[in-house]
């Protein structure tokens, strides 16, 4: 099941609909970094609380984005998964990848990149005046965001104030040299034609709020699918992972050698 937001009937607010996996309509997601205190929980929506947060502006930022491009749902972490269900948090961090990997459009939302030169109309064309706060920008060490990045088929990046600075394909040389991913990566390659070691590598230097996060934002990465256990502490939950990472291997090994034995046998 996943939540979908979308623009209530009077346009004053934001309602939240369940649909299964498969059933589920076209829709975009957001990919922010959060700030403590300052995002709008799922309960503060349902009870129509929170808009003098910070985080109701990039609810409201999606929402503008998903309209201008013909869609009426959306997703945003903050606010369509209830973090209070232990089972529902569960399934959200083992679904999280496959949701961003399925949304029509990915916005990244730059907190902390603005375009403030006045005149400017189109920040791509003026790369000068942001460049170096895209650089630096949070989004690009947190773990999370990783999967947020390679999993969408569109991924578009935004200022703080809206305007839009390129797309994974136009900013391809520039996000290389920031986080050291490959072309091949950026360019939609399938993530399971790279070596382990390599995925693992890529999410290094990355840093999470809680430590055992540092693993399980990997697990999409991976394609593997387990339970968290807060309070396991991230070497073991390492090692849990590179368990479930071995299974997949020899699942995958196994199938392979059934699939050769099917096209050689004689018909």
């Amino acid at each position: 099941m996943i939540r979908l937001l979308k623009r209530s009937a009077g346009g004053d607010g934001f309602v939240l609909t369940s649909f299964d996996d498969k059933d589920a309509p076209p829709y975009a997601i957001l990919s922010h970094t959060w700030t403590d205190g300052q995002e709008v929980t799922y309960d503060e929506l349902l009870a129509g609380r929170g808009t003098d947060k910070r985080g109701y502006a990039k609810i409201c930022f999606c929402s503008e984005r998903t309209t201008a491009d013909g869609l009426e749902y959306f997703w945003v972490d903050t606010c369509c998964i209830n973090k209070a269900t232990t089972e529902e948090l569960s399934t959200a961090i083992n679904s999280m990848f496959r949701w961003y990997k399925r949304a029509a459009k990915c916005y990244v939302y730059l907190a902390d990149v603005s375009v403030t030169e006045e005149g400017i109309t189109n920040a791509e064309d003026y790369p000068i005046s942001w460049k170096e706060a895209f650089r630096c920008s949070r989004w690009f060490t947190r773990g999370w965001t990783l999967q947020e990045l390679l999993a969408p088929p569109s991924v578009e990046f935004f200022s703080c104030n809206g305007k839009r600075l390129g797309s994974r394909i136009s900013l391809e040389q520039e996000i290389n040299r920031i986080t050291g991913l490959p072309s091949q990566a950026l360019q939609g390659q399938k993530l399971s034609e790279f070596t382990v070691e390599e995925r693992f590598n890529w999410a290094s230097k990355r840093t999470t709020t809680l430590k055992e996060d540092k693993i399980y934002c990997l697990l999409g990465i991976f394609g593997v699918f387990m339970s968290p256990i807060y309070g396991e502490e991230e070497e073991n939950a390492r090692f849990r992972l590179e368990e479930e990472i071995q299974k997949r291997q020899q699942r995958q090994e196994a199938t392979d050698i059934q699939d050769l034995l099917r096209t050689s046998s004689p018909s």
